[in-house]
C-alpha cells in the first residue's frame, strides 16, 4: 500500500463465514482482474473448499497475471489497518455488520455482495440510506449447506461494472466519496472523548452503578 498513490486500491474481503463456491469465488478474482485497478483480495483459507480454488490460481497463474497490481491474502487479514490506509478507496464486502461499522468509519466507500441473515438489511443501509455503496447485484440469500445448489450468482462482468461505478471519478463516485468520508469523520468525532460513544458508554456504566447501589440499599446480595 506504501507504494500506491492515494485513493487507489479496491480491498475485497467476503468475511470469515464466506462459503461461496469456487466458481463463484473464480469469477469474482476475474472480474477483479478485469477491472484494471489495484486491488487486496483476502481468500478464505480454512475453507474445506479452498483446494479447489488453490488449483485454479496455480493453473491459470492467477498471481502471475496481476502481479504489480493485485496481491491475494489467503487467510487472516489485519482489515482496520487496510481500510485506515491513505491509499484505499474502496471496500467490497459482505456486508457483516463489523465490516460494515469498519467501512463506515474509514470514510471508504463500499461495494455490496450480501450472503445472508443480516447482511441484506446492511446492505439497505449502506447503498439506499447512507448511499455510500453499489450493490454488486446479489439478489438471493445463500443459505448455509446450500452453496452448491446455489453456484454462481454474479459473473465476472458484473463484478468489473460495480467497481468501475465505485471508483470511477463521475460526479456519482464523487458524491459517494465525499458522503464516505463526512461519515468517517462524526464517526471518528463519536468515538473520541466528549463523543456520543464515550458519552453513552459513561451513562452506562453509571446506570449499572447506580443499579448495584439500589440493589445493596435493599438487602440485595450477589452471590
Amino acid at each position: 500500500l506504501e507504494s500506491r498513490d492515494p485513493k487507489s486500491v479496491l480491498y475485497a474481503c467476503l468475511g470469515s463465514q464466506c462459503r461461496l463456491v469456487p466458481s463463484q469465488l473464480i469469477e469474482l478474482g476475474l472480474g477483479l482482474e478485469a477491472s484494471k485497478r489495484p486491488f487486496i483480495w483476502v481468500i478464505k483459507a480454512e475453507d474445506e473448499r479452498f483446494p479447489e480454488l488453490e488449483k485454479w490460481l496455480v493453473e491459470e497463474r492467477f498471481e502471475e497475471r496481476i502481479k504489480g497490481r493485485g496481491l491475494l491474502i489467503k487467510g487472516w487479514a489485519p482489515q482496520v489497518l487496510i481500510l485506515s490506509h491513505p491509499a484505499i478507496k474502496g471496500f467490497l464486502t459482505h456486508c457483516g455488520w463489523n465490516s460494515t461499522i469498519e467501512g463506515v468509519c474509514s470514510g471508504v466507500p463500499m461495494v455490496t455482495w450480501p450472503m445472508f441473515a443480516e447482511q441484506f438489511f446492511n446492505e439497505k443501509l449502506i447503498v439506499e440510506i447512507l448511499k455510500i455503496g453499489v450493490r454488486v447485484g446479489v439478489e438471493v440469500p445463500v443459505r448455509w449447506g446450500d452453496e452448491e445448489k446455489v453456484g454462481v450468482l454474479v459473473k465476472k462482468g458484473e463484478v468489473e461494472k460495480a467497481i468501475e461505478r465505485l471508483m470511477d471519478g463521475g460526479e456519482e463516485g464523487e458524491d459517494r466519496r465525499r458522503r464516505a468520508r463526512e461519515l468517517g469523520a462524526i464517526a471518528r468525532s463519536a468515538m473520541e472523548e466528549g463523543g456520543s460513544a464515550q458519552s453513552n458508554m459513561l451513562l452506562l456504566i453509571k446506570d449499572i452503578m447506580e443499579q448495584i447501589t439500589q440493589d445493596k440499599d435493599k438487602g440485595f446480595t450477589q452471590k
